[in-house]
Order: C-alpha cells, then structure tokens, then sequence
C-alpha cells in the first residue's frame, strides 16, 4: 500500500489535511494520484495484455 491510498482508505475518519501532514504529502499530490486512478488503471491494463502477449 502507497502513502496516497493509505490517505484515501482512512480519510472519512481523520480528514485529508491531517493525514497528508501526518504522512508528509502534499494535498495537492493527493488529489492528483485521485484524479489519475483511471489513466494509471488502463496503463496497467495495457501493460498486462502486453506481457501476455509475449
């Protein structure tokens, strides 16, 4: 588990400005890898039809 999604699994508890400070992130870079999930997913699809292809 990364730092961001350790932030995100326990923000309804403790608030993402605590976390973040508390794990050294920038909130900034928090709400960035939030709103690139999907394009990292679909690389990561693509990256696995490629291995198998080979």
């Amino acid at each position: 588990m990364n730092r961001f999604q350790c932030v995100a699994d326990l923000q309804r508890r403790y608030g993402v400005k605590r976390l973040c400070s508390i794990l050294g992130i920038a909130r900034s870079s928090f709400y960035y890898w939030r709103r690139t999930a999907a394009d990292r997913a679909a690389r990561q699809a693509a990256d696995a039809q490629l291995a198998a292809r080979t």
